[in-house]
């Protein structure tokens, strides 16, 4: 039976004034604010002439001594609608209370007249009809409950009377109501235990102790992201961030055309859009995560308890579970709240933002198994269930590199709003000079501004000073006179990069030659670089984010070890670790028995580049009376200790190449000519089938010793796979640069089958490689090769049934082969020469055809009815060029589309034969 709260409230005309008495000093408090007051009454709790002994009032605990004050003056023990309806406004008033504290808005309130307006709220309230299906609705979810509307409509009338605007009147009233269930649990301490039994069931998800350890960790790892130092400096991410600038994306990754937004503004609206994941991309070092932990500190500070979030970095997560709920439970299992409460998700009193940062820096089983795609699916159904009916409303924040989407960007869920980071225009440019100002002085500032705005400053180092990471980097270099235009004179592309990494790299080892731990170790500057090297090495071959000290040690040669051994007496256990402290590595969180990762995923890529770079020119050094002066088996030692464990990353390859060319040590021709031998042998598995102990089974054997417990696959084959397809990439890679050097075009050329039409030439030498790697898992070859096949030379070759679906193709001779059956589905085919492909059955669904293909085979006209027999069309684009030869122009009959499809202008269809009666009306064909 329903009761109105002013029948309940009768108890109010008697004496009130030792209800807002503490009865110990733990509720004391702080001073009580005039907001509060004024609410109070509003509500009816309190006279206005108690409102001048302010200073002896207390609203800490309050809810709870209601009850308890509601009991002893009335003489009966409440029901539960009693218990909600005194409880309820009390815990709404404490929530205030707690609020005033710190918000300026509600500090500059005076006293409110009771207006018009506010006595119609007050009655509504006071009329408001109370019954036990109320009651629980407000226990089980308080700030969407019916009553908890009632009472922000009264404060909401109060604020905008006090003059504040409307949009910040209900910003308030909704931080209040959501911070109201956190003093509600308490006072179910004061009611008897059959109403409290059933309290207790609807506060599911409430334990005492929750909204202190949410607090704790708000605290602790949250409020503290902002004030972590940069690297080794003395000021902080805070002392130098600036806004960021971001650019919509389409469900098919495609920027759009319309003005930049701002990226925090951006973040902020889409917490109202319960349908819609937040996805920010950007490239290395363009502010991800530096964003993450400002914007999930900026949510602390100004939405919680509306919201509360959690940033958990990506590279953390060891093990992806079947769905998101079970791996955020298991990497945040040491936070009380999550690890005491088994309904942590579903207590709609709480709502949570997950900031998830790095999803292309996750560690686990699924990384090595497409395990991203499946990740952002989980990620997609996450939100979608929390936020249907009964909706407890979680929302999600992902962000990560661009490059990790390769190959799944149309396999994508359809609930995620993109943008990817644009890099800093001349405004934020300018704000950020402004805040490094502050931090290195006007003149310095000023200096360095001079030195990118010089006429004669390299065109790429300005565009370098356009994103944040490297921004800070040549900043730092030119504050410490590190910085000049003549070093970057011949430099252009990513070789100006890898200079400011160079020199940065170079600038700590040479400022910490003085560092006590540095010293300790007695390692000259060049030891510390190789240290760093094989560092990144580990890290790499770890899964791409941290490694254990101890797998380094083991890689150091006899003399560094040896020094390190020594240094151990005089320094301790980690005197390895101190000593790297300052070389942009850092221990991981948790210390994960020693572990250590790069401050920036961007220079553990750059090291391992060097590395390779390095080790490349000895494989190529000759010995003038003996050959090479590393030996084959030697070689082949080193390629699978280097390369023998995980893919070579399109940004590593890129810093390599870059290194390479500029070196005076690279010879290109006798380096493909040894990783052209081993890639041969390795195709006829010479390595893996020796009867002996393998290659690939003592790196299984290093990693297992280090890796015990990784969920990442490791055995022999897929050691064996990976130093396979690695060293198939740097030919590929090798072959390209030839290709653009006069000098070497004729001397390098690598066809993965071999040249057609000579004894090399082996038709079927791909086929099985692909199939091959289906042991690291069904995608392995595209996700590891598949973004460097662009210009491959295939020409021949028999990939019948082979999946290449979302390959990049581009450019590449594809003149004869035998792609029938093949999963050619969202391949990047622009450019590619297809005269004479088989073609019968492929699928093309999402193909990209929109520059040029080649289906001309003057000899051979059967060529277009192998294109033409059931081929799948569907998504295709296809523009002009596609359609100019007379085989395109032949039998369409059996061609199928859909809305996907993008025919361009295609004059050539007007002229062809079959073309089918419902693909003329849909192109307007006459």
């Amino acid at each position: 039976m329903a009761t109105q709260l002013k029948k309940i409230w009768q108890f109010l005309q008697k004496d009130v004034r030792e209800l807002w008495q503490p009865t110990e000093a733990a509720e004391s408090g702080a001073e009580v604010s005039k907001a509060v007051l004024e609410l109070a009454i509003a509500l009816g709790w309190l006279a206005p002439p108690v409102a001048i002994a302010a200073a002896g009032l207390s609203f800490v605990g309050i809810a709870t001594r209601g009850i308890k004050f509601y009991r002893e003056k009335v003489n009966k023990q409440p029901t539960l609608e009693e218990f909600v309806a005194i409880a309820s406004p009390l815990a709404y008033l404490e929530s205030l209370n707690e609020l005033a504290q710190t918000n300026n808005i509600l500090k500059q309130i005076g006293t409110i007249s009771i207006s018009e307006p506010i006595k119609q709220q007050m009655e509504k309230l006071q009329e408001f009809q109370l019954d036990e299906n109320l009651a629980k609705n407000a226990l089980q979810c308080f700030p969407k409950s019916e009553l908890a509307q009632v009472l922000n409509r009264l404060f909401s009338t109060q604020l905008q009377q006090a003059g504040i605007d409307k949009n910040h009147a209900q910003l308030l009233t909704a931080w209040v109501a959501w911070g109201t269930p956190k003093y509600l649990k308490p006072a179910t301490a004061e009611i008897p235990d059959s109403v409290k039994q059933l309290a207790e069931v609807y506060l599911t998800g409430q334990q005492p102790d929750k909204y202190d350890s949410i607090d704790a960790y708000l605290k602790e790892r949250i409020a503290t992201k902002p004030q972590e130092k940069v690297f080794d400096e003395t000021f902080t991410f805070q002392d130098i961030y600036v806004p960021l600038k971001a650019r919509r994306l389409d469900g098919n990754g495609k920027l759009d055309e319309q003005e930049a937004i701002d990226l925090e503004t951006w973040a902020k609206e889409m917490l109202d859009k319960p349908d819609k994941v937040a996805f920010i991309q950007g490239g290395p070092g363009r502010g991800k995560s530096v964003f993450c932990r400002m914007f999930a500190d900026w949510v602390r500070q100004h939405l919680h308890p509306i919201w509360t979030p959690i940033l958990i970095r990506l590279r953390d997560i060891r093990t992806l579970e079947n769905s998101l709920e079970a791996t955020l439970r298991t990497q945040l299992q040491n936070l009380d709240f999550v690890n005491s409460e088994p309904g942590w998700l579903t207590d709609k009193n709480t709502r949570f933002l997950f900031l998830l940062d790095g999803f292309d820096e996750l560690v686990m089983e699924g990384r090595t198994g497409g395990g991203l795609k499946e990740f952002l699916q989980q990620v997609a159904d996450f939100q979608r269930s929390y936020n249907q009916p009964p909706a407890v409303g979680h929302r999600v924040l992902i962000t990560g590199r661009p490059l990790a989407l390769q190959g799944i960007e149309r396999l994508m869920p359809t609930n995620l709003a993109r943008v990817e980071i644009e890099l800093m225009d001349d405004s934020i440019q300018q704000q950020w000079f402004t805040k490094w100002s502050a931090q290195v002085g006007e003149v310095e500032s000023l200096e360095f501004q001079s030195f990118l705005q010089n006429q004669n400053c390299p065109e790429r180092v300005k565009e370098l000073a356009r994103e944040p990471l490297l921004l800070y980097l040549l900043a730092r270099m030119h504050r410490d006179q590190n910085l000049n235009v003549q070093m970057f004179e011949g430099v252009s592309g990513v070789g100006a990069k890898i200079l400011v990494y160079e020199q940065s790299v170079n600038w700590v080892l040479e400022k910490q030659r003085d560092n006590e731990n540095f010293r300790l170790t007695g390692l000259e500057t060049e030891d510390l670089r190789r240290i760093l090297q094989e560092a990144a090495l580990c890290v790499v071959q770890s899964g791409g984010e941290s490694a254990k000290i101890a797998m380094l040690e083991d890689r150091l040669n006899r003399q560094l070890a040896k020094l390190i051994e020594e240094a151990k007496k005089t320094a301790g256990e980690k005197a390895l670790n101190n000593a790297l402290a300052a070389f942009y590595l850092q221990p991981c969180e948790g210390d994960r028995g020693g572990a250590v990762e790069f401050t920036h995923k961007s220079f553990g890529e750059f090291l391992f580049a060097q590395l390779l770079k390095e080790s490349f020119e000895e494989w190529a050094e000759r010995d003038r009376r003996r050959g090479y002066k590393l030996k084959d088996e030697e070689l082949y030692k080193e390629i699978y200790d280097l390369l023998g464990y995980g893919g070579l990353t399109p940004e590593i390859v890129e810093y390599l190449m870059a290194l390479l060319d500029a070196s005076d040590e690279f010879k290109p021709v006798e380096l493909f000519q040894r990783l052209e031998d081993f890639y041969l042998q390795w195709c006829e598995g010479d390595f893996i089938d020796q009867e002996t102990e393998t290659l690939p089974q003592k790196k299984v054997q290093q990693l297992k010793k280090h890796l015990p417990d990784s969920n990442i696959r490791l055995g022999q084959r897929q050691v064996d796979i990976y130093a396979g397809l690695n060293a198939m990439i740097l030919l590929l890679e090798l072959n390209r640069y030839a290709q653009s050097k006069d000098d070497l075009n004729d001397k390098i050329a690598f066809h993965p089958c071999g040249e057609k039409g000579t004894d090399s030439f082996d038709e079927y030498r791909l086929l099985p490689i692909i199939g091959y790697s289906h042991c690291i898992d069904v995608t392995g070859f595209l996700r590891t090769v598949g973004s460097f096949l662009n210009g491959t030379n295939l020409s021949g070759a028999n990939l019948s049934g082979a999946n290449l679906s979302r390959a990049d193709l581009s450019g590449a001779n594809l003149s004869g082969a035998n792609l029938s059956g093949a999963n050619l589905s969202g391949a990047n085919l622009r450019g590619t020469n297809l005269s004479g492909a088989d073609l019968r059955g492929a699928k093309l669904s999402g193909a990209k055809l929109s520059v040029l293909i080649d289906l001309s085979n003057k000899d051979d006209q059967r060529q277009a009815g192998r294109l033409s027999h059931k081929s799948f069309w569907r998504g295709l684009i296809i523009q002009e060029k596609n359609g100019n030869t007379e085989e395109l122009r032949k039998n369409l009959a059996s061609i199928t589309w859909d809305e996907n499809t993008k025919w361009g202008d295609i004059q050539e269809l007007k002229t062809a034969e079959n073309v089918p009666e419902a693909l003329k009306q849909q192109l307007g064909i006459v």
